[in-house]
């Protein structure tokens, strides 16, 4: 019986290689191992080889420098790269220098076997990707877990599509930092990213912000306005908590996914919609189907391409890179930077999160702003997670006055110290001199956004705002 094709594995790890000689020879494949990337270039350059499984990094040569040419000598060769640097960028470049697949160690060797008898069964007529990303610095995605290992792999494959993806999770798991590496690291790049949020707008003027308006369409409407499907022409359109958009627009928007066309509100002339949809919700659509709340037809529409992102309960090992990379950023916007010892981190790792990666964000931040320790222990984690009081049956929850909440966390500072507690009339000068820094300080922190802020602070977003006017505070809004 004649193999089924021959295999030339590069790995400079020995157990590996014998690995996955055994288990590709079992399946019927012809298999050829070298431990450096100079041989498996010689083998590919003779035309030897059906398939190639290469891991990253190898003594001689890194396979991210090798693929190219590869792919330029023999286009129609697969090329599976493995990689134990199991992140975002990875998988991104294996797809972007034209790899077949990108699966991270350890992997599972029946979903590779797998991967080997699709690629070899398909045509060879692969046409290499010419869309270069250069920029990877700025990669949104954390996280080394298998659940986010799968996140990138799909990414990867839709980076160079326009195929329409509905984004599936609850509130925090990331679903428009998603939605931006779709853009930012896909064809329409160049384009406009635009994002609306459907539980942000009056349903009455969701038409209007989608499709834009004719002067005169309506009472108010005196000049002509451009619609957000207008304002992404040429990019994409992120439609945030799809499921609260009422029953007319859902109308609107599903012409525009059978036609490609739209027209604004009081106009009558079809306009061209050359824009990508990427849609998000945390609610379960099929439900709002069964209750007549959501079009069956739209929602087959929009999800072409299902992508669901794991609460962070779901990949607490993710927990210690987010938290680096939340204090690396902080950092970069001038609060001290703080790490954590092995207790506290073996708390968080032990935390549901509730909020997910929104909850986790909003820590680090509390952390940098508020603790003096450079070091964060169990004790301060355990004091910031604790269970909020619950308000007695009949009574209405009370307003926190801003200053007992800075109060109590000034209390909080100055236990970081071994002095003794500064006296207690010292607090209120300190609050007086301290509210303007602090209120700015955590607005800057959140670039911004005040239910963040207000978050972070750990007050009612009604005493914020009103904190904010007293104390004359120019509030610039950079972005989530």
């Amino acid at each position: 019986m004649m193999p089924a094709g021959n295999i030339l594995v590069a790995d400079d790890d020995a157990a590996i290689r014998t690995v996955l000689n055994q288990a590709l020879s079992r399946a019927g494949y012809e298999v050829r191992s070298t431990s450096n990337a100079a041989t498996l270039w010689r083998w590919i350059s003779q035309g030897d080889g059906d398939l190639v499984i290469t891991d990253v990094v190898m003594p001689d040569e890194n396979a991210f420098d090798l693929l190219p040419r590869i792919k330029k000598l023999r286009p129609e060769l697969p090329v599976i790269v493995m990689s134990a640097q199991n992140t975002f960028m990875t998988a991104i470049r294996a797809s972007e220098r034209g790899a077949y697949e990108y699966l991270p160690k350890p992997f599972d060797l029946k979903e590779l076997t797998a991967i080997v008898g699709r690629a070899l069964a398909e045509p060879k007529e692969r046409v290499p990707n010419n869309n270069k990303v250069e920029d990877f610095d700025s990669i949104p995605l954390i996280g080394r877990s298998p659940a986010m290992q799968e996140i990138y792999r799909v990414l990867a494959r839709l980076m160079q599509t326009d195929l329409t993806v509905m984004i599936t999770g609850e509130s925090g798991t990331g679903k428009e930092l998603v939605a931006r590496a779709l853009h930012d690291f896909g064809k329409r790049r160049t384009g406009p990213f635009v994002a609306i949020n459907m539980a942000a707008i009056p349903r009455d003027l969701i038409e209007s912000e989608l499709f834009g308006h004719e002067k005169g369409a309506f009472t108010g409407a005196n000049t002509r306005a451009s619609g957000r499907f207008e304002q992404a022409e040429g990019g994409t359109l992120f439609l945030d908590e799809i499921g609260d958009m009422p029953m007319e627009a859902q109308t609107r928007l599903l012409r525009v996914l059978q036609q490609g066309e739209y027209t604004t509100v009081g106009g009558r002339t079809p306009i061209k919609a050359d824009v990508r949809i990427i849609a998000a919700t945390n609610k379960d659509l099929r439900l709002l189907i069964q209750q007549g709340l959501f079009r069956e037809d739209l929602f087959f529409r929009l999800n072409v391409v299902p992508l669901r992102l794991p609460p962070l309960r779901e990949r607490l090992e993710d927990v210690p890179d987010l938290l680096r990379h939340f204090f690396a950023l902080v950092e970069r916007e001038g609060l001290p930077a703080k790490q954590l010892d092995q207790s506290a981190l073996d708390r968080l790792k032990h935390y549901r999160w509730p909020g997910n990666v929104r909850e986790l964000e909003n820590l680090a931040r509390r952390l940098a702003a508020l603790y003096p320790q450079e070091t964060i222990t169990a004790a301060v984690i355990d004091a910031e997670l604790s269970q909020p009081t619950l308000v007695p049956a009949g009574e209405e929850p009370r307003e926190e006055n801003l200053s007992s909440s800075v109060e109590r966390h000034l209390a909080r500072y100055f236990s970081g110290f071994d002095d003794n507690l500064p006296p207690p009339g010292l607090y209120h000068r300190i609050l007086r001199e301290v509210e303007y820094p602090l209120l700015t300080a955590a607005l800057a922190a959140t670039r911004g956004n005040q239910i963040r802020a207000a978050d972070l602070l750990g007050v009612n977003r009604n005493t914020l705002r009103k904190k904010i006017r007293d104390l004359n505070i120019q509030v610039i809004r950079t972005g989530i």
